[in-house]
């Protein structure tokens, strides 16, 4: 039915979803027709499992096949004409859903340089434990929801931490948060419309990425460099654009790794003075800084900028405790928006994140995970060079690299190759705005010490 060219340009799963696309609309495949089953079609056409896979995935969400339960896929009825929502092209779905499911689900796969996460011994277990004992001990009342913004006396400690940042702000201008994810969704939610503009770090935060994307925004990408921003383009998309918002993650950014350097920053906040738009801060690894840096909340004290970050990196994700600071008008409809969505967020977890801050080891475990960081930096980036790659920057700092190598000009073909050596790779195209191609790779330093990774990596460039 289908012929497939492993010597194209084009990558296999592209071939697949336009073969069948192709054939569903010039009629050959009609509605209610059964597709080859996954291993069928990867037998029949000598192709991967996980390529047949996305695929077909990638054919479900835009509505040419419907899954079946126990029965496989089917050639889904469609209308005679199509009408999608802005932000909401054919690959959208598909390629949101891949990086929720293999990145943060499939966990089965043994080595996981590509992931967003840090394992167990490398987070505050013990002041985790220390704080569950505490909890336990001081019979915990565990009725009623708690506060709207969150648990006073850790609001109150973030004032303090963000005061050491020069970020002068009160407690009842700080909102808890499940994460900083639930605090980008609200911030998004309540600045963003359907159409309209959003500036976003090119690349950038996959979950950010994701909720604009499901709000209906359309994506200006403002392309990163290793000292910050390409602030002429910037300039550039603000004039043309004209956005109301930027969302940006200038420290330690993911994927990059790149810290936006202090001229940079004050540039930011003179194109949003003098245009008119917020600016939404991620700063969620701020605690594996080992160097104190001005932010872009710290230059402009929340008059135009949001702040979010998390506990989620240094105390452990499962807790989920992040928090947003804003100025008192926007933190009110935030708390609100909140209110609205979910009611409160979880005081227990909330009490057992302020046990482990305020915990004597607190700020040693965070002195020490930085030391670690830096070492594995060195070791991955020196093993990524020796193969060839090229590294975007190299902070030292936090917990990613950003590498591409000449062997591969479309990253999501070796990921699936990955994977079936249970190797979890962060191919580039899920950090693009526009869900592009990408020659780019994700590597998490801290999952790169198994030599089966790099072993990898050098067959394969072998074999190109």
């Amino acid at each position: 039915m289908l012929t497939l060219n492993p010597q194209s340009s084009t990558p296999l799963v592209l071939q697949i979803v336009s073969g069948f696309r192709t054939a569903i609309e010039d009629g050959s495949l009609r509605a209610g027709s059964k597709a080859p089953s996954i291993r069928q079609f990867a037998h029949a056409h000598n192709v991967s499992v996980f390529t047949v896979v996305d695929a077909y995935d990638r054919l479900v969400a835009q509505g040419y096949f419907a899954s079946r339960p126990h029965s496989g896929f089917f050639v889904k009825q469609r209308p005679t004409t199509i009408t999608e929502l802005p932000g909401h092209g054919p690959n959208y779905s598909f390629d949101s859903m891949w990086y929720l499911r293999r990145i943060f689900e499939n966990r089965a796969l043994r080595m996981k340089p590509g992931c967003g996460w840090l394992p167990g011994e490398w987070l505050f277990q013990d002041g985790v434990r220390r704080g569950l004992r505490s909890l336990a001990a001081d019979d915990v009342d565990l009725s009623g929801y708690g506060e709207p913004k969150g648990y006073l006396p850790l609001r109150q400690l973030v004032r303090d931490l963000l005061a050491e940042q020069e970020i002068a702000v009160s407690a009842e201008q700080v909102l808890l948060t499940q994460g900083s994810s639930q605090a980008m969704d609200l911030v998004a939610r309540r600045l963003v419309r359907p159409g309209e503009s959003v500036l976003v770090d090119d690349p950038g935060y996959p979950n950010l990425l994701f909720s604009l994307r499901f709000l209906g925004a359309k994506l200006i990408g403002v392309p990163r460099t290793a000292a910050g921003y390409d602030l002429a383009v910037l300039e550039k998309l603000v004039l043309e654009h004209r956005p109301k918002v930027f969302f940006t993650q200038p420290r330690l950014q993911s994927p990059t790794g790149s810290i936006a350097q202090l001229a940079h920053l004050h540039r930011v906040m003179q194109l949003a003075d003098k245009h008119d738009f917020l600016v939404v801060e991620n700063d969620i690894y701020a605690d594996l800084d080992p160097e104190p840096r001005p932010s872009l909340a710290s230059l402009d004290q929340l008059n135009r900028v949001i702040y979010i970050s998390s506990f989620s990196k240094t105390i452990s994700p499962n807790i989920r405790v992040g928090y947003l600071a804003a100025n008192p008008d926007l933190l009110e409809d935030l708390a609100q928006l909140k209110m609205i969505s979910g009611l409160t967020s979880s005081e227990f977890t909330e009490r057992l994140a302020h046990g482990a801050l305020i915990d004597g080891r607190w700020r040693k475990h965070v002195k020490g995970l930085r030391e670690r960081l830096a070492k594995v930096h060195a070791s991955t980036a020196s093993n990524l060079l020796k193969l060839g790659f090229e590294i975007f920057c190299e902070p030292k700092a936090g917990i990613f690299l950003w590498a591409r190598h000449p062997s591969f000009p479309d990253t999501t073909e070796i990921a699936y190759k990955a994977a079936e050596q249970d190797i979890l790779l962060g191919p580039g195209h899920l950090f693009s705005p526009n869900m592009q191609a990408s020659a780019w790779l994700r590597f998490n330093v801290i999952f790169c010490d198994e030599p089966a990774v790099f072993a990898f990596f050098q067959n394969q460039i072998k074999k190109n």
